[in-house]
């Protein structure tokens, strides 16, 4: 009699592929990962102690917790531009997707010190 695949395995099988499959993603798309990840990770960091301490100065809680989304939104846009297997931006140059990016996280932080204050 054939054993039925438990939840556990599957997870596990679906973990062990997406492992072998980010291997071989490029090394400067996994360094946008890295940004991304800690992009977040910043915004959830500011969340959480906002929920702790309070959201006294509630402007400066929204400048950061924007300024961190906004930026890994503009590095998943980088990531996008920037990856080989994308055919959409394929005539695009890299020097040209990091330039775009650069404006544009100059542009929201622009926005975000005004919000400031």
């Amino acid at each position: 009699m054939v054993k039925p695949a438990t939840t556990k395995d599957d997870a596990h099988a679906l973990f062990y592929s997406l492992r072998s499959a980010y291997s071989a993603t490029p090394t400067n798309l996994k360094i946008i990962d890295l940004y991304v990840v800690f992009a977040v990770f910043t915004a959830l960091i500011q969340v959480a102690y906002m929920a702790i301490v309070g959201s006294f100065p509630f402007n400066s809680f929204l400048s950061g917790v924007l300024s961190c989304v906004g930026t890994a939104v503009l590095a998943v846009c980088l990531r996008i531009q920037v990856n080989k297997e994308n055919k959409e931006f394929k005539d695009l140059p890299p020097e040209r997707a990091f330039a775009d990016f650069v404006l544009c996280n100059l542009v929201l932080h622009l926005v975000i010190m005004n919000f400031l204050g």
